[in-house]
Protein backbone atom coordinates (compact mmCIF):
# COMPACT_ATOMS: atom_id res chain seq x y z
CA UNK A 1 0.00 0.00 0.00
CA UNK A 2 1.15 3.64 -1.28
CA UNK A 3 1.42 5.47 1.95
CA UNK A 4 1.19 8.79 -0.28
CA UNK A 5 -1.65 7.52 -2.26
CA UNK A 6 -3.55 5.09 -0.29
CA UNK A 7 -3.24 2.74 -3.22
CA UNK A 8 -2.27 -0.63 -3.38
CA UNK A 9 1.31 -0.47 -5.54
CA UNK A 10 2.45 -2.95 -8.13
CA UNK A 11 5.19 -4.73 -7.21
CA UNK A 12 6.40 -4.02 -10.80
CA UNK A 13 6.02 -0.36 -9.65
CA UNK A 14 7.79 -0.93 -6.31
CA UNK A 15 10.76 -2.68 -8.15
CA UNK A 16 11.20 0.25 -11.41
CA UNK A 17 11.10 3.21 -9.53
CA UNK A 18 12.13 5.99 -11.64
CA UNK A 19 16.06 5.96 -11.54
CA UNK A 20 15.83 2.14 -12.49
CA UNK A 21 13.27 2.76 -15.24
CA UNK A 22 15.57 5.41 -16.59
CA UNK A 23 18.33 3.64 -16.00
CA UNK A 24 16.85 0.42 -17.73
CA UNK A 25 15.78 3.10 -21.01
CA UNK A 26 18.15 4.55 -21.23
CA UNK A 27 20.63 1.19 -21.41
CA UNK A 28 17.72 -0.55 -23.80
CA UNK A 29 17.98 2.57 -26.02
CA UNK A 30 21.48 2.15 -26.47
CA UNK A 31 21.13 -1.36 -27.22
CA UNK A 32 18.77 -0.59 -29.92
CA UNK A 33 20.89 1.71 -31.55
CA UNK A 34 23.60 -0.50 -31.81
CA UNK A 35 21.33 -3.02 -33.08
CA UNK A 36 19.03 -0.96 -35.17
CA UNK A 37 21.25 2.48 -35.70
CA UNK A 38 18.81 5.23 -37.65
CA UNK A 39 15.60 4.43 -39.69
CA UNK A 40 15.88 5.05 -43.54
CA UNK A 41 12.31 6.74 -43.63
CA UNK A 42 10.55 8.69 -41.00
CA UNK A 43 12.98 9.11 -37.96
CA UNK A 44 12.04 11.58 -35.46
CA UNK A 45 14.74 14.04 -35.21
CA UNK A 46 14.36 14.28 -39.73
CA UNK A 47 11.37 14.76 -38.53
CA UNK A 48 11.96 17.65 -36.20
CA UNK A 49 14.24 19.35 -38.59
CA UNK A 50 11.43 19.16 -41.03
CA UNK A 51 9.29 21.28 -38.69
CA UNK A 52 12.64 23.46 -38.06
CA UNK A 53 12.96 24.34 -41.41
CA UNK A 54 9.42 25.10 -41.68
CA UNK A 55 9.71 27.73 -38.73
CA UNK A 56 12.70 29.19 -40.13
CA UNK A 57 10.97 30.08 -42.97
CA UNK A 58 8.31 32.24 -41.27
CA UNK A 59 10.68 33.36 -38.64
CA UNK A 60 13.89 33.83 -40.18
CA UNK A 61 15.73 37.71 -40.23
CA UNK A 62 19.22 38.23 -40.56
CA UNK A 63 19.03 39.57 -36.98
CA UNK A 64 20.19 37.75 -33.32
CA UNK A 65 16.79 38.77 -31.89
CA UNK A 66 15.16 36.18 -34.86
CA UNK A 67 17.81 33.37 -34.05
CA UNK A 68 17.17 33.77 -30.11
CA UNK A 69 13.50 33.39 -31.05
CA UNK A 70 13.63 30.49 -33.40
CA UNK A 71 15.98 28.19 -31.04
CA UNK A 72 13.77 29.24 -27.51
CA UNK A 73 10.53 28.16 -29.36
CA UNK A 74 12.17 24.85 -30.72
CA UNK A 75 14.04 23.56 -28.21
CA UNK A 76 11.50 24.56 -25.05
CA UNK A 77 8.75 22.81 -26.90
CA UNK A 78 10.78 20.13 -27.24
CA UNK A 79 11.57 19.75 -23.56
CA UNK A 80 8.00 20.76 -23.06
CA UNK A 81 7.02 17.56 -24.57
CA UNK A 82 9.79 15.60 -22.65
CA UNK A 83 8.06 16.90 -19.39
CA UNK A 84 4.95 15.56 -20.55
CA UNK A 85 5.96 12.05 -21.86
CA UNK A 86 7.33 11.62 -18.27
CA UNK A 87 4.73 12.95 -16.18
CA UNK A 88 2.57 10.46 -18.35
CA UNK A 89 4.71 7.47 -18.23
CA UNK A 90 5.89 7.77 -14.64
CA UNK A 91 3.32 6.03 -12.20
CA UNK A 92 3.52 2.98 -15.14
CA UNK A 93 7.22 1.29 -15.05
CA UNK A 94 6.56 -0.09 -18.32
CA UNK A 95 5.97 2.16 -20.36
CA UNK A 96 7.72 4.60 -18.43
CA UNK A 97 11.05 2.34 -19.71
CA UNK A 98 9.44 2.15 -23.07
CA UNK A 99 9.31 5.98 -23.54
CA UNK A 100 12.70 6.48 -22.59
CA UNK A 101 14.19 3.53 -24.66
CA UNK A 102 12.65 4.99 -27.66
CA UNK A 103 13.55 8.54 -26.90
CA UNK A 104 16.72 7.04 -25.77
CA UNK A 105 16.97 5.34 -29.80
CA UNK A 106 15.76 8.48 -31.37
CA UNK A 107 18.00 10.72 -30.32
CA UNK A 108 21.58 8.59 -30.16
CA UNK A 109 23.91 8.50 -33.86
CA UNK A 110 26.12 6.55 -32.75
CA UNK A 111 25.92 3.48 -34.85
CA UNK A 112 24.79 5.01 -38.29
CA UNK A 113 28.14 7.56 -37.61
CA UNK A 114 30.10 4.04 -37.29
CA UNK A 115 28.52 2.38 -40.59
CA UNK A 116 29.30 6.09 -42.33
CA UNK A 117 33.19 5.72 -40.95
CA UNK A 118 32.70 1.82 -41.91
CA UNK A 119 31.11 2.87 -45.58
CA UNK A 120 34.36 5.90 -45.90
CA UNK A 121 36.77 3.63 -45.23
CA UNK A 122 35.64 0.81 -47.98
CA UNK A 123 35.63 3.56 -50.41
CA UNK A 124 39.33 4.73 -49.52
CA UNK A 125 40.40 1.37 -49.58
CA UNK A 126 39.06 1.06 -52.80
CA UNK A 127 40.83 4.12 -54.22
CA UNK A 128 37.35 5.16 -55.13
CA UNK A 129 38.28 9.30 -54.47
CA UNK A 130 34.87 10.94 -56.69
CA UNK A 131 32.74 8.61 -54.16
CA UNK A 132 34.59 9.42 -51.17
CA UNK A 133 34.17 13.35 -51.47
CA UNK A 134 30.47 12.53 -52.27
CA UNK A 135 30.04 10.56 -48.90
CA UNK A 136 32.07 12.92 -47.02
CA UNK A 137 29.02 14.98 -46.43
CA UNK A 138 27.30 12.15 -44.74
CA UNK A 139 29.55 13.56 -42.20
CA UNK A 140 30.39 17.15 -42.09
CA UNK A 141 30.11 19.69 -43.89
CA UNK A 142 33.95 20.38 -45.38
CA UNK A 143 34.10 21.31 -49.30
CA UNK A 144 35.49 18.12 -50.69
CA UNK A 145 35.81 18.85 -54.39
CA UNK A 146 39.99 18.70 -53.88
CA UNK A 147 40.20 16.24 -51.25
CA UNK A 148 42.51 13.75 -51.78
CA UNK A 149 42.76 10.36 -49.95
CA UNK A 150 44.65 11.31 -47.02
CA UNK A 151 42.59 14.44 -46.45
CA UNK A 152 39.56 12.79 -46.92
CA UNK A 153 40.94 10.26 -44.22
CA UNK A 154 41.69 13.20 -41.65
CA UNK A 155 38.09 14.53 -42.27
CA UNK A 156 36.92 11.30 -41.71
CA UNK A 157 38.44 10.88 -38.33
CA UNK A 158 37.94 14.48 -37.23
CA UNK A 159 34.12 14.05 -37.68
CA UNK A 160 33.76 10.94 -35.97
CA UNK A 161 35.61 12.14 -33.30
CA UNK A 162 33.29 15.22 -32.80
CA UNK A 163 30.27 13.32 -33.72
CA UNK A 164 30.68 10.90 -31.04
CA UNK A 165 30.91 13.37 -28.69
CA UNK A 166 27.56 15.27 -30.36
CA UNK A 167 25.74 11.97 -31.11
CA UNK A 168 26.73 9.80 -28.47
CA UNK A 169 27.99 11.09 -25.00
CA UNK A 170 26.19 14.22 -24.49
CA UNK A 171 22.53 12.91 -25.40
CA UNK A 172 23.62 10.21 -22.84
CA UNK A 173 25.19 12.38 -20.46
CA UNK A 174 22.11 14.60 -20.54
CA UNK A 175 19.87 11.91 -20.43
CA UNK A 176 20.74 10.27 -17.35
CA UNK A 177 20.86 13.66 -15.81
CA UNK A 178 17.42 14.58 -16.52
CA UNK A 179 16.04 11.93 -18.40
CA UNK A 180 13.46 12.67 -21.64
CA UNK A 181 13.68 16.05 -21.22
CA UNK A 182 16.99 16.11 -21.17
CA UNK A 183 17.52 13.88 -24.16
CA UNK A 184 15.35 15.71 -26.14
CA UNK A 185 16.06 19.35 -25.52
CA UNK A 186 19.57 18.51 -26.08
CA UNK A 187 19.04 16.62 -29.22
CA UNK A 188 16.91 19.57 -30.42
CA UNK A 189 19.51 22.03 -29.74
CA UNK A 190 22.32 20.13 -31.41
CA UNK A 191 20.22 19.16 -34.81
CA UNK A 192 19.29 23.55 -35.05
CA UNK A 193 23.49 23.84 -34.55
CA UNK A 194 23.83 21.63 -37.37
CA UNK A 195 20.93 23.36 -39.58
CA UNK A 196 21.90 27.02 -38.59
CA UNK A 197 24.83 27.01 -36.54
CA UNK A 198 27.13 28.27 -39.26
CA UNK A 199 29.86 31.47 -39.74
CA UNK A 200 28.41 31.67 -43.12
CA UNK A 201 26.63 35.56 -44.47
CA UNK A 202 23.31 33.80 -44.21
CA UNK A 203 23.69 32.41 -40.86
CA UNK A 204 25.82 34.36 -38.94
CA UNK A 205 23.27 36.07 -37.10
CA UNK A 206 20.26 33.67 -37.53
CA UNK A 207 21.92 30.79 -36.28
CA UNK A 208 24.04 32.81 -33.34
CA UNK A 209 21.65 31.25 -30.71
CA UNK A 210 21.52 28.12 -31.88
CA UNK A 211 25.06 27.77 -31.88
CA UNK A 212 25.78 29.13 -28.42
CA UNK A 213 23.42 26.92 -26.64
CA UNK A 214 25.06 23.76 -28.61
CA UNK A 215 28.36 25.47 -27.27
CA UNK A 216 26.70 25.52 -23.33
CA UNK A 217 25.52 22.41 -23.94
CA UNK A 218 28.48 20.75 -24.95
CA UNK A 219 31.16 22.14 -22.66
CA UNK A 220 30.54 19.13 -20.21
CA UNK A 221 29.83 16.03 -21.94
CA UNK A 222 33.13 16.96 -24.51
CA UNK A 223 35.29 16.76 -21.44
CA UNK A 224 33.75 13.80 -20.31
CA UNK A 225 34.08 12.65 -23.87
CA UNK A 226 37.76 13.61 -23.78
CA UNK A 227 38.15 11.49 -20.18
CA UNK A 228 36.40 8.25 -21.81
CA UNK A 229 38.68 8.59 -24.92
CA UNK A 230 41.83 8.57 -22.34
CA UNK A 231 40.40 5.62 -20.12
CA UNK A 232 39.45 3.12 -23.14
CA UNK A 233 42.24 4.12 -25.62
CA UNK A 234 45.35 2.55 -24.22
CA UNK A 235 47.08 5.53 -24.16
CA UNK A 236 45.78 7.74 -21.57
CA UNK A 237 48.58 9.26 -20.85
CA UNK A 238 49.67 10.22 -24.18
CA UNK A 239 45.90 11.21 -24.52
CA UNK A 240 45.56 13.67 -21.59
CA UNK A 241 48.92 15.57 -22.49
CA UNK A 242 47.79 15.80 -26.54
CA UNK A 243 44.68 17.16 -24.69
CA UNK A 244 45.46 19.70 -22.31
CA UNK A 245 48.43 20.64 -25.18
CA UNK A 246 46.26 21.22 -27.92
CA UNK A 247 42.88 21.53 -27.21
CA UNK A 248 42.92 25.39 -26.79
CA UNK A 249 44.67 25.31 -30.77
CA UNK A 250 41.01 24.12 -31.97
CA UNK A 251 38.51 27.61 -32.64
CA UNK A 252 35.73 25.28 -30.85
CA UNK A 253 35.89 24.84 -27.07
CA UNK A 254 34.40 21.42 -27.45
CA UNK A 255 35.39 19.73 -30.29
CA UNK A 256 39.33 21.05 -29.18
CA UNK A 257 39.26 18.59 -26.64
CA UNK A 258 37.42 15.83 -28.23
CA UNK A 259 39.49 15.91 -31.57
CA UNK A 260 43.02 16.46 -28.89
CA UNK A 261 41.70 13.47 -27.07
CA UNK A 262 41.28 11.40 -30.28
CA UNK A 263 44.53 12.61 -31.76
CA UNK A 264 46.38 11.40 -28.77
CA UNK A 265 44.57 7.90 -28.53
CA UNK A 266 45.08 7.48 -31.85
CA UNK A 267 49.21 8.67 -31.94
CA UNK A 268 48.30 11.20 -35.39
CA UNK A 269 48.14 14.62 -35.96
CA UNK A 270 44.77 15.88 -36.44
CA UNK A 271 44.05 19.75 -37.27
CA UNK A 272 44.51 22.29 -40.50
CA UNK A 273 43.40 24.15 -42.47
CA UNK A 274 39.41 23.23 -43.62
CA UNK A 275 37.44 24.60 -46.42
CA UNK A 276 34.19 25.20 -45.88
CA UNK A 277 33.13 26.52 -49.44
CA UNK A 278 31.73 30.03 -48.10
CA UNK A 279 34.89 30.67 -45.42
CA UNK A 280 38.21 28.54 -44.42
CA UNK A 281 39.18 27.53 -40.86
CA UNK A 282 42.23 27.33 -39.40
CA UNK A 283 41.71 24.07 -36.82
CA UNK A 284 45.22 24.32 -35.60
CA UNK A 285 47.79 21.68 -35.35
CA UNK A 286 46.50 18.51 -32.53
CA UNK A 287 48.61 15.64 -31.80
CA UNK A 288 52.50 14.22 -32.57
CA UNK A 289 52.41 10.98 -34.56
CA UNK A 290 51.82 11.51 -38.49
CA UNK A 291 48.58 12.98 -40.37
CA UNK A 292 45.88 10.29 -40.77
CA UNK A 293 46.02 7.62 -43.18
CA UNK A 294 42.72 5.00 -44.27
CA UNK A 295 43.41 2.93 -42.15
CA UNK A 296 43.11 5.30 -39.14
CA UNK A 297 39.62 5.71 -40.18
CA UNK A 298 38.45 2.39 -39.07
CA UNK A 299 40.88 2.87 -35.77
CA UNK A 300 38.79 5.99 -34.89
CA UNK A 301 35.13 4.01 -35.41
CA UNK A 302 36.34 1.11 -33.13
CA UNK A 303 37.83 3.81 -30.35
CA UNK A 304 34.42 5.82 -30.69
CA UNK A 305 32.15 2.08 -30.28
CA UNK A 306 34.31 1.82 -27.15
CA UNK A 307 33.67 5.38 -25.89
CA UNK A 308 29.89 4.89 -26.76
CA UNK A 309 29.86 2.01 -24.29
CA UNK A 310 31.84 3.51 -21.52
CA UNK A 311 29.31 6.72 -21.77
CA UNK A 312 26.06 4.41 -21.44
CA UNK A 313 27.92 2.78 -18.27
CA UNK A 314 28.23 6.80 -17.13
CA UNK A 315 24.81 7.15 -17.69
CA UNK A 316 23.22 4.35 -16.14
CA UNK A 317 25.10 5.30 -12.96
CA UNK A 318 24.06 9.29 -13.36
CA UNK A 319 20.51 7.59 -13.85
CA UNK A 320 20.62 5.53 -10.04
CA UNK A 321 22.28 8.14 -8.46
CA UNK A 322 18.90 9.99 -6.58
CA UNK A 323 18.16 6.03 -5.65
CA UNK A 324 22.10 5.38 -4.48
CA UNK A 325 21.35 8.49 -1.74
CA UNK A 326 18.28 7.46 -1.09
CA UNK A 327 19.37 4.57 0.13
CA UNK A 328 22.43 6.01 1.64
CA UNK A 329 20.22 8.05 3.88
CA UNK A 330 17.77 5.26 4.94
CA UNK A 331 21.36 3.66 6.08
CA UNK A 332 22.14 6.42 8.06
CA UNK A 333 18.16 7.00 9.65
CA UNK A 334 18.43 3.18 10.74
CA UNK A 335 21.75 3.76 11.82
CA UNK A 336 20.96 6.43 14.03
CA UNK A 337 17.62 5.01 14.90
CA UNK A 338 19.64 1.85 16.27
CA UNK A 339 22.30 4.29 18.17
CA UNK A 340 19.49 5.90 19.71
CA UNK A 341 17.94 2.92 21.20
CA UNK A 342 21.13 1.98 22.68
CA UNK A 343 21.85 5.22 24.43
CA UNK A 344 21.16 4.84 28.07
CA UNK A 345 19.49 8.45 29.41
CA UNK A 346 20.68 8.86 33.37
Amino acid sequence: MSRATGRRQDPLEALIQPPVGRALGILLGFAADRVLGDPRRLHPVAGFGQAAASLEKHLYADSRPAGVSYTATLVGTSAVLGVAIERLTRKHPVLYVAATATATWAVLGARSLEREAQTMATLLEEKDIPAARDRLSHLCARDATALESDELARATVESLAENTSDACVAPLVWGGAFGIPGLLAYRAANTLDAMVGYRSPKYRNFGWASARLDDVLNLLPARVCAVLTALVSGRPAETVAVWQRDARKHPSPNAGPVEAAFAGALGVTLGGTNDYGSYVEDRGTLGDGPAPTVPDVRRTAELARCVGVAVAALATIISLRPRIRGSRASNRRTQAVGLGKGKRWG
